[in-house]
């Protein structure tokens, strides 16, 4: 199965990062947001990426064009016949990934109309390049196959930003909560879309507006409630979370060794 990578967004509300790079770039612990996205997956058996580019995508070129000799030790002989060794082999990834360019502005549902032909005719994943969750993918697979719709969407249930209060009659304090999970689902951001759904995106909007409310409408989506870890990463205040995060060596994607 392909996994189709939205990597495009401006990433406004994350500008003390994405003002030089894209969001997928920005790193958690070191190493880009979008490598923890693909390594999770890959243990899942899907190795094959369609990376949907646009705001400072040669970034995202860059890094995997030198993926290899970033990620292992190397030995460089400089001089007219320059040669890069590879010492020791570090990464072990065997990942094919398209890179493709689907505009600077464009919005989500125009970026998947846009990689169709890299697609073709079979069942793909979407995901997108700032997010990262413990999701069993294999269940979300079986899940989606179960009902045998166009469309799976992952709903979870965000943690709340703030506290809650408990007030009596006279306004006293009679309980205060941390932080909790919030009742409502949201989109989680993974997608589990037959072939046919390519038919819902006809115009320049986001995935989750015209697609989404149309599929609805059609009764052909279906949602798969992840319970887990699931954090996205729109703010610097989350990208710092994540990095505490994974520095606590307990990252709940972290499904390899």
């Amino acid at each position: 199965m392909k996994c189709v990578i939205l990597a495009g967004g401006l990433g406004t509300r994350l500008r003390e990062e994405t003002e030089f790079k894209p969001k997928p770039m920005v790193e958690i612990g070191g190493i880009p947001i979008i490598w923890h996205i693909m390594q999770n997956l890959s243990q899942f058996g899907i190795n094959d990426f369609v990376i949907c580019l646009g705001y400072k995508g040669h970034l995202i070129k860059e890094y995997f064009l030198n993926f290899e000799n970033w990620n292992n030790d190397i030995r460089v002989k400089l001089g007219k016949s320059k040669e890069i060794e590879i010492l020791a082999q570090l990464s072990n990834n065997s990942w094919n990934i398209s890179l493709v360019d689907t505009g600077l502005e464009s919005n989500t549902a125009l970026r998947l109309k846009k990689i169709n032909r890299f697609i073709g005719n079979e069942r793909f994943l979407v995901t997108y390049g700032d997010g990262l969750s413990d999701i069993n993918i294999n269940d979300l697979i079986e899940f989606h196959e179960s009902h045998q719709k166009l469309a799976t969407l992952t709903a979870v249930q965000p943690i709340s930003r703030f506290g809650s209060l408990t007030l009596d009659g006279k306004d006293k304090i009679s309980e205060f909560n941390e932080k909790q999970k919030i009742e409502d689902w949201v989109n989680g951001g993974f997608f589990i879309f037959e072939p046919k759904v390519f038919d819902y995106f006809k115009k320049d909007e986001p995935l989750e507006q015209g697609p989404i409310n149309d599929l609805v409408k059609d009764e052909q989506i279906f949602a798969f409630k992840h319970r887990g870890f699931w954090q996205p990463m729109d703010t610097y205040r989350e990208s710092l979370m994540l990095n505490e995060i994974w520095s606590s060596g307990k990252a709940p994607w972290k499904n390899w060794d």
